[in-house]
């Protein structure tokens, strides 16, 4: 008896799980379906860009000698005419004052020559030397006068003072290094874009206005200017086949600095696009599919065209309409001819709640 009961038992278990099992299986074979949608979509692209000062220039010496004051730190910001440097000037001074006195003696020497010239004492020619030398020893003090400013070294504009490539009492000779200094009232920000997009931005009838970027910065946040794209540099590179952007971004806040890193991102819209979510598509070979359901309800893999992409979304510029019906799950577990059954999702509610990654 206890047998039977037991071979009873058994067989329940058995027929439940394969009931159950069934049951899996049927609920395993409908398939979520769907269908293109049109709607009016602004892409995104991001290219990686290097910031610029919009004037970063070398503070050299232009005179030999020590290096005599520094008025400057790093980090500082200067105005325009502020004096940085000075390089020890009394040999510079000495020939100044040395030039002048050969200047005055030259003036005198001119001004008695042409007081006796004007009385017929002396003769034309010797009143002509007297003004050629009295204007070389000008020319030679004006000279002097020059090496002597060169050993102050003033701020060409208002900027940022970089590092100090030299320390108090070191030996300058003509041309060294000072430091650089950058002008940061506006950024130059330069980024590469490839030459199909290149054509795509000059063929456009508004082409000729200037179209506003944004600047992701280093940290992933969007730099809080606005930034317009000034000009394109006028050849392509031969080996990476891109062609240099530059966008032009306010620093007001002096928060962008030379040499930083981010990223442009450009907004480019799309009328009436067509639309379908990434996880509907498979790739074979670079080369983008998705399944299309019939009207017997077989399944077909169909070459698509992808346009341009979103996160979670792709545009389609060929392979499908909007009568289309697509498969969106379970695109693994099918082959192309197989027969499914499916339930239908109206395409504005799957792209609305959109939230995974293409599978």
């Amino acid at each position: 008896m206890r047998r039977i009961l037991m071979f009873m038992s058994l067989c329940t278990i058995v027929l439940t799980s394969c009931e159950s099992k069934k049951h899996h299986e049927e609920l395993e074979s409908k398939y979520l379906v769907s269908s293109p949608i049109r709607k009016d979509t602004l892409i995104s692209n991001e290219y990686v860009a290097q910031v610029r000062s919009i004037r970063n220039i070398e503070i050299r010496a232009q005179e030999r000698g020590y290096l005599q004051d520094i008025y400057v730190d790093e980090g500082d910001f200067v105005k325009k005419g502020q004096l940085m440097f000075r390089i020890m000037p009394k040999l510079y001074e000495a020939e100044q004052q040395k030039a002048k006195a050969e200047a005055d003696f030259a003036r005198i020497e001119y001004e008695n020559t042409k007081v006796l010239a004007d009385s017929n004492v002396v003769a034309k020619n010797e009143l002509a030397m007297a003004k050629a030398h009295y204007d070389k020893a000008n020319a030679e003090l004006a000279l002097a006068n020059v090496h002597l400013e060169f050993t102050t070294i003033r701020a060409p504009f208002d900027g940022i003072v970089d590092r100090l490539h030299l320390k108090l009492g070191s030996l300058v000779d003509e041309g060294d290094l000072l430091t650089t200094l950058s002008d940061n009232s506006e950024m130059w920000v330069y980024y590469n874009v490839p030459e199909a997009e290149y054509l795509d931005y000059k063929s456009n009838k508004n082409s000729e206005e200037k179209k506003e970027v944004e600047l992701l910065m280093a940290n992933n946040k969007i730099y809080n200017q606005k930034g317009v794209i000034e000009t394109i540099e006028g050849e392509f590179n031969n080996e990476t086949g891109n062609i240099a952007f530059r966008a032009n971004f306010p620093n007001p806040d002096g928060l962008l600095r030379h040499g930083e890193t981010g990223s442009i991102l450009t907004k480019i819209p799309y009328k009436n696009a067509l639309l379908i979510p990434q996880k509907a598509t498979f790739e074979v070979l670079s080369k983008h599919y998705a399944y299309v359901v019939n009207e017997e309800g077989k399944v077909e893999a169909r070459e698509i065209t992808v346009q341009a992409e979103l996160p979670h979304v792709y545009l389609i510029s060929d392979g499908l309409t909007v009568d289309d019906k697509i498969l969106l799950e379970g695109i693994r577990k099918v082959r192309d001819g197989d027969h499914i059954e499916f339930d239908f999702e109206e395409p504005e509610e799957v792209i609305a709640h959109l939230e995974l990654y293409a599978e």
